[in-house]
């Protein structure tokens, strides 16, 4: 962990090349080569992107490209954080709302292998070529448009201070959230506390087994939520990525479903129902009664079985539309 060291981030070398960075250094080893596409994620732990207020603090027209101003936001589902109002200045940030101000903002140097196999590279440290096009999809592109506002205008939100050179937008640094792809990522929220996002991608090189270093610009806090950061390098087959959920969700709702089914099974072994004897339902069927309404014409019969000591059943009819009762003869 290197601490208060000035930045060496692409990004951040364009809007803000004086800051100092908290780098820290990862070293792992891939046992086995992973074959294109590769995928870096980003996973964080115990954030709750799914609370209600949270889900809808933004503004869509804001995103789109429409230049909202802060009155707009207030009455809009961005406050708390539409913007600044006091006596000296009234400007909305941009982006506005909870989503964009809390976004992930660490970064990720590109891995680099420290034991090349024969043959790769000059027989030194060796890069592995990743990037971030392609982490969004098509569909989040569209809600994105680029800004009309002018610099001057408005104001990043409070956790991008840092990012911007005096804590403020120039011409050159305005975010263009059509193309900005972790950005895109961001805003579309996680159902669950724990989960991953896609930071950057390799599409056409395999990574070779080996050990790999990997600085990452410490900036995105974890500690004030109980939560956790973690990196997760992945590739795909053709059914997919791996995310175990649905396989675990599926082996526990089928094991209840089978545990359920032996505790009724066993139940009615053990203490039957014998619904289909008649001393259970003829005092049901002796003591209710039914008057139809007056203007009912239609005519019908309902049986009522009567048991009788010598073991007789009488068959007794109910018009239900007076009062007449015939008994039929008695039937063995």
């Amino acid at each position: 962990m290197q601490h208060n060291v000035s930045t060496t981030d692409e990004e951040m070398g364009k809007t803000n090349p004086e800051f100092n960075e908290t780098i820290c250094t990862l070293e792992f080893t891939l046992p086995n080569e992973l074959e294109a596409p590769v995928f870096f994620y980003y996973r964080l732990t115990n954030f709750y992107q799914n609370h209600r207020r949270y889900v809808q603090s933004f503004d869509q027209a804001q995103l789109k490209g429409d230049d909202r101003s802060y009155d707009q936001l207030e009455a809009n589902d961005c406050s708390p954080l539409s913007g600044v109002k006091n006596d000296t200045m009234t400007k909305p940030y941009y982006p506005c709302g909870l989503i964009a101000n809390s976004m992930f903002n660490d970064s990720f140097a590109r891995p680099v292998l420290q034991n090349p196999q024969s043959g790769a590279g000059d027989g030194g440290p060796v890069v592995f070529e990743m990037d971030q096009k392609g982490i969004a999809w098509d569909s989040d592109k569209e809600r994105f448009s680029k800004t009309k506002y002018k610099a001057a205008d408005i104001l990043p939100p409070p956790n991008w201070v840092n990012r911007y050179a005096g804590g403020v937008y120039n011409d050159s640094t305005i975010p263009n959230l059509h193309e900005w792809e972790s950005f895109q990522v961001w805003m579309r929220t996680a159902g669950l506390p724990t989960f991953s996002k896609l930071a950057q991608r390799s599409d056409d090189t395999n990574m070779g087994k080996g050990t790999y270093e990997l600085n990452i610009y410490y900036r995105f806090p974890v500690k004030e939520y109980s939560g956790t950061k973690s990196v997760v390098i992945s590739t795909r087959t053709v059914m997919g990525g791996r995310n175990p959920f649905l396989g675990i969700a599926y082996i526990v709702v089928g094991g209840l479903c089978i545990l359920l089914g032996l505790i009724f099974t066993a139940r009615h072994l053990i203490k039957p129902r014998y619904i289909s004897i008649l001393r259970f339902l003829s005092p049901f069927l002796l003591h209710n009664s039914y008057s139809p309404p007056a203007q009912k014409t239609r005519r019908s019969h309902i049986p009522l079985l009567e048991q009788r000591g010598c073991g007789c059943t009488r068959v007794r009819s109910r018009d239900l539309g007076d009062s007449r009762h015939h008994d039929s003869a008695w039937k063995p």
